[in-house]
C-alpha cells in the first residue's frame, strides 16, 4: 500500500532567498537564477542523512523539476538526476510547484525509469488529484521519456531541442 497524501506544494521565493518545503520549513537558498525557461536554485540540505546539497531547475513548460542531489557517502543512488513531474505557477516573484506524484530517475546517457505510478493512481482514486492534473502529469512524463529516449537518455541533448540549457555547480 502506498503512503497516500495530497499533492505536495513547494514555494521558491527568490526575493526572500528561501525554499519552503511541503511541511512549511523555510530553507535558505545560496543561489537563485531565473532564465526565460525556468528557475534554478542551489542550497545546502542540513539535517538530511541521505544528501548534503541539492541543485534544482524548475521547468514549467515541460512540467518538470530536475534535481541533482549531492548524496552523502553510504547513501549514493544509481542516478544522475531526479525529475519530479510538477505543475508550476507564479505568485508575483514566487514560484509555486505542485508535485504530481510521478518521478523519473535518470542515469544520464544510460536509462530513465518512471516511478511512483501507484501514488498517482491512488491519489486520483481517493479524489486528492483531479483527473485533469493526472492527465497533465502523464503527458509530461510521456514527453520526457520520449524526448530522453530519442536523445540517448542525454538530458542536455534533449533539452537543447527545447532551447533549454541547464548549468550546474558540479556538472560541466
Amino acid at each position: 500500500m502506498t503512503d497516500l497524501h495530497p499533492p505536495k506544494i513547494e514555494v521558491f521565493d527568490p526575493a526572500a532567498r528561501v525554499n519552503v518545503d511541503p511541511k512549511g520549513v523555510a530553507r535558505e537558498v545560496e543561489e537563485f537564477r531565473e532564465q526565460p525557461f525556468g528557475l534554478y536554485l542551489a542550497r545546502p540540505a542540513p539535517g538530511r542523512a541521505q544528501f548534503s546539497y541539492l541543485e534544482s531547475w524548475l521547468l514549467p513548460a515541460l512540467g518538470l523539476r530536475v534535481t541533482d542531489f549531492w548524496f552523502n557517502p553510504g547513501h549514493e543512488r544509481d542516478q544522475d538526476f531526479y525529475l519530479d513531474v510538477v505543475r508550476v505557477r507564479r505568485d508575483g516573484a514566487r514560484w509555486i510547484a505542485t508535485d504530481l506524484y510521478l518521478d523519473l530517475v535518470l542515469k544520464d546517457k544510460v536509462s530513465v525509469r518512471v516511478i511512483d505510478n501507484d501514488e498517482l493512481v491512488a491519489a486520483v482514486a481517493e479524489g486528492l488529484l483531479p483527473q485533469s492534473e493526472a492527465e497533465y502529469a502523464l503527458e509530461a512524463t510521456y514527453a520526457a521519456v520520449e524526448g530522453l529516449a530519442g536523445h540517448g537518455y542525454d538530458l542536455a541533448a534533449w533539452l537543447s531541442t527545447k532551447d533549454v540549457t541547464l548549468t550546474w555547480r558540479r556538472h560541466p
